[in-house]
């Protein structure tokens, strides 16, 4: 059953037509103003959502080659994000499913993310590992099966993603930092200078934490400028993803979990290095990593409507 999704939980006017797990088209247009302001301005992204939304749905309907009467049922994302822009996408959704006698199925933003490495058509067994690092969230999830799912451990201050980007801009980065983060971390010494651990010796909380990081952090690049920037961003990075698997290990130890796969999404996914130590972790604790897909770890439409292809087919709409 095909499906149209729509996303807009924060700055990116989504939308896409799954059938079951297979993308169909997948339509994005992505605000860039924000950068001015250093973060999502809420009154522009509404603005924004509203000037394209229409735009966006219907060439993701054009690009799957279908006629919305072909559509089995709307998908949208129903939070968490800003209100405002999420308004814009429900009340599209909404307004699609009256007109054209469609179930609206209603999907939960992180849900998206936890469920896109399903795209890869993987078979796997529940229950499984989840994990979702993006600018707004950083869980580890237990998934029971589909719409039973149990937080293991989550951020108790700024997502993985939040803190690359305030710490990015504490060295000069455009917003989102994340990507010249990254490549400039890849060319630096992670051993340079010495940052402490977040949540050291307190790992049993099963808690992610990284306001400590962040403030370390700043008060390091007052003291030594941004000359080295590469030495800097890979000392930042090499702490933040070692305390993301730390807390990983802690919580499948605390928790006793026996699982043989973890489905990893978000946008931070997209980081190399992070991918690399995941898998590395995979190996060591007998874990089946899978990745989202490159084109599905940012938000979009697609992981939405595949969430909602297995929400629907277990009748959770």
């Amino acid at each position: 059953m095909k499906i149209l999704a729509i996303e807009t939980s924060a700055d990116d006017t989504a939308a896409a037509v799954v059938e079951n797990t297979t993308i169909l088209s997948s339509v994005k247009n992505t605000q860039l103003g924000h950068a001015d302001w250093g973060g999502i301005l809420p009154s522009l992204a509404k603005r924004d959502h509203l000037a394209y939304i229409d735009k966006v749905v219907n060439k993701a309907i054009l690009d799957a080659r279908c006629q919305i009467s072909e559509v089995g049922a709307i998908a949208v994302t129903a939070g968490p994000g800003l209100a405002i822009a999420l308004e814009v996408g429900i009340s599209k959704a909404k307004m699609l499913a009256t007109k054209y006698n469609k179930p609206l199925v209603a999907v939960n933003h992180i849900e998206g993310h936890l469920l896109s490495p399903l795209a890869n058509k993987i078979d796997i067994n529940f229950p499984a590992l989840g994990l979702v690092v993006s600018g707004g969230h950083t869980e580890l999830i237990l998934i029971e099966e589909i719409g039973n799912y149990k937080i293991l451990a989550q951020t108790i201050d700024d997502a993985l993603g939040e803190a690359i980007d305030k710490a990015g801009r504490m060295l000069g980065m455009p917003y989102p930092a994340g990507p010249v983060f990254e490549k400039a971390a890849a060319l630096g010494n992670p051993k340079k200078y010495l940052l402490p651990l977040p949540m050291a010796g307190r790992e049993d909380r099963n808690e992610l934490s990284y306001s400590g990081l962040k403030a370390a952090f700043g008060r390091l690049v007052s003291e030594v400028g941004t000359e080295n920037i590469n030495d800097l961003a890979a000392c930042f990075q090499n702490r933040a993803f070692e305390h993301l698997i730390r807390i990983i290990k802690k919580s499948i130890e605390h928790f006793s979990l026996s699982t043989e796969h973890l489905l990893v999404g978000g946008g931070v996914i997209a980081n190399q290095e992070l991918r690399k130590r995941l898998t590395k972790l995979g190996v060591e604790l007998g874990l089946a990593v899978h990745f989202a897909p490159m084109e599905l770890t940012g938000d979009n439409a697609a992981m939405i409507g595949i969430a909602a292809s297995f929400k629907f087919a277990k009748g959770l709409f």
